[in-house]
């Protein structure tokens, strides 16, 4: 017990001090950064001034919201959600979705803030936060429930862009991320609330094997936990193809995953391609391919039960985003996507479930997003809360704001 309130202590205090930095950091005099726009066509009329007598550039000014070598940023994220179901608990109301799970409330997704050093050769980062989003991606884990990541960078002079990272990282699979303003939709998709994992404890390398790939090798404890559920390892394999006009990422996770034994098998297949063909409009398709090989005890009445593989469970999804950038301030997406739970291994229920989504976005250089969306959820099963009945689908719409800072914005 005296261990437990010295560690509260201990991360009240961490975080106290982290808030006091940040509050120093945002009262700090700067210069807005303004978004990166495209360099200026070659002139045909260049400069008359010699060479030797052209004024040298000025010194890149020093951002404030880098300290001694440590960048710090950070972010708030709230919204509004209007469920059309009105289902008669607004706390979770919302089916099938990741962090906006509030129905016909203002509710907070997140407050996070975010440390890091890029490795020379060392480096570290570290992501703390509360909110929604903290409580769901580490639920189980209440001695780090606000810890997104922590982890020690090693990257080698002479390693020839290889890299190494030990401690907590969000997963590699996935064609959406945690925070919000790093994702073209407001809303998570299917995919990223049912067919992979939030993150993992372990080693992941990384080294660009050509100019255009990239390839990775992780070991882990498994899926979203701290400490293994059992003594195996799951194994992480990762790739990068990367071209002026697209983006093929690859990742494969195994390992045994079932708690208290190493029997059974779970594999996952992920797949993204992002396409960008203009400045203006990019595109990705996200392929999920899962199963599970699920075990149980033979006799679970004897002090330590012995354990046979059952059967099998599946999961397997596809989506595709359009983005379109209309100004420097204003874009639109349309995502669909199609969820195929064939086991009920991901939503408890086995079913079919389809949404489509439009989001719009305005995005001031300030550091202010806004984003309005529409969202409709389809399944082929009475899942959804309506009153005191089930309905097979579920209509929202959301305004959700995000502000944020940084060096890198």
């Amino acid at each position: 017990m005296a261990q437990s309130k010295r560690k509260t202590t201990l991360t009240r205090t961490m975080i106290a001090a982290l808030a006091c930095c940040a509050g120093a950091l945002l009262t700090t005099q700067h210069s807005q950064a303004q978004d990166a726009s495209p360099p200026p066509p070659p002139s045909s009329t260049a400069s008359a001034t010699p060479p030797s007598t052209a004024p040298a550039p000025a010194a890149a000014a020093p951002s404030v919201w880098s300290v001694g070598g440590i960048d710090f940023s950070g972010l708030v994220d709230g919204y509004y959600n209007f469920n059309a179901n009105h289902p008669p608990d607004s706390t979770n109301g919302n089916q099938l979705r990741n962090f906006d799970y509030d129905a016909n409330t203002f509710s907070l997704n997140m407050a996070k803030l975010t440390m890091s050093h890029d490795p020379d050769p060392v480096g570290f980062r570290i992501d703390l936060g509360f909110g929604k989003a903290f409580n769901e991606i580490l639920s189980t884990e209440p001695n780090f429930k606000h810890l997104e990541q922590a982890f020690v960078s090693w990257k080698p002079t002479k390693g020839k862009g290889f890299e190494a990272d030990f401690g907590e990282f969000v997963t590699s699979a996935g064609a959406e991320v945690i925070e919000t303003k790093d994702n073209w939709n407001y809303s998570r998709s299917l995919l990223f609330s049912l067919a992979i994992p939030y993150y993992h404890v372990g080693l992941r390398t990384s080294m660009p094997l050509t100019k255009s790939f990239t390839a990775g090798v992780q070991v882990v404890n498994g899926w979203n936990n701290f400490s293994d559920n059992n003594s195996g390892k799951t194994i992480g394999l990762t790739g990068v193809y990367t071209k002026p006009k697209y983006t093929l990422s690859a990742n494969y996770y195994v390992g045994p995953e079932n708690n208290k034994t190493n029997k059974g098998y779970r594999n996952l297949i992920d797949t993204t391609l992002l396409l960008t063909p203009t400045p203006k409009v990019s595109a990705y398709i996200n392929y999920d391919y899962g199963q599970n090989r699920n075990a149980g005890a033979i006799d679970s009445d004897v002090a330590t039960p012995q354990y046979q593989t059952t059967d099998l469970a599946h999961w397997q999804g596809i989506a595709a985003a359009l983005h379109y950038q209309a100004t420097s301030k204003v874009a639109f997406t349309p995502r669909f996507e199609y969820f195929k739970d064939e086991s009920g291994f991901s939503t408890g229920t086995v079913q079919n479930v389809n949404e489509f989504t439009l989001t719009g976005e305005y995005k001031m250089p300030e550091g202010l997003l806004a984003r309005l969306e529409f969202r409709r959820d389809d399944s082929d099963q009475p899942y959804f809360v309506k009153g005191s009945r089930l309905v097979d689908a579920q209509s929202t719409l959301e305004a959700g704001v995000v502000a944020f800072f940084g060096p890198k914005r």
